[in-house]
């Protein structure tokens, strides 16, 4: 059995809000690999995702509630963009202090689009070099961290590993930097 077959994956989410493809892709790409992928949020309710924030997308079934997961039990966190979903969850103790204590435990952290937004209220982007959507570019500067333009970005600096990229076209990049830290 391969590393990334034992790996287990946690992604964390609003109930709503979520950019459907930077949902769907980390979760079936991962779960078809091999890996252990856990879909968290704050509700059992399904999470309804939408398609360039504002049609609606898929809706997928959570496995567990936001409040229940422990970083201790993951390789991984991963969290996916759409305004609205991460509008809300880095306002969300419980995702900022998951956030923190998957970089305190020196395990990877991978957010795309809006996604770091989440990092930055958690203050973990502070001399970490990151990208993102080009809305949260100020944000992330603003809070110590290093803004690049790029289809992805790894930071393997103070100690644990940030993935990083911009948008749904940067996913392809994004997933295969996944699995490959994974898969380590």
């Amino acid at each position: 059995m391969s590393a990334l077959q034992q790996a287990n994956a946690l992604i964390i989410v609003n109930n709503w809000g979520i950019e459907e493809t930077e949902l769907t892709r980390p979760l079936r790409d991962l779960r078809k690999a091999g890996a252990n992928v856990t879909l968290a949020a704050p509700s059992f309710d399904e999470v309804e995702t939408v398609k360039h924030d504002r049609y609606e997308g898929e809706k997928v079934k959570p496995d567990a509630l936001l409040e229940d997961v422990k970083a201790e039990d993951y390789d991984m966190l991963i969290v996916p963009g759409g305004t609205c979903n991460v509008d809300r969850l880095r306002i969300t103790p419980k995702a900022i202090s998951l956030a923190q204590e998957f970089a305190k435990a020196k395990k990877p952290i991978a957010a795309i689009c809006h996604g770091p937004w989440l990092l930055v209220n958690a203050g973990l982007t502070s001399g970490k070099t990151l990208t993102s959507c080009r809305y949260i570019a100020a944000d992330i500067e603003n809070s110590g961290g290093v803004y690049r333009d790029q289809e992805v970005l790894i930071d393997d600096s103070q100690e644990w590993r940030l993935i990083t990229s911009r948008k749904p076209d940067d996913l392809d990049a994004f997933v295969d930097a996944i699995e490959s830290t994974l898969g380590d």
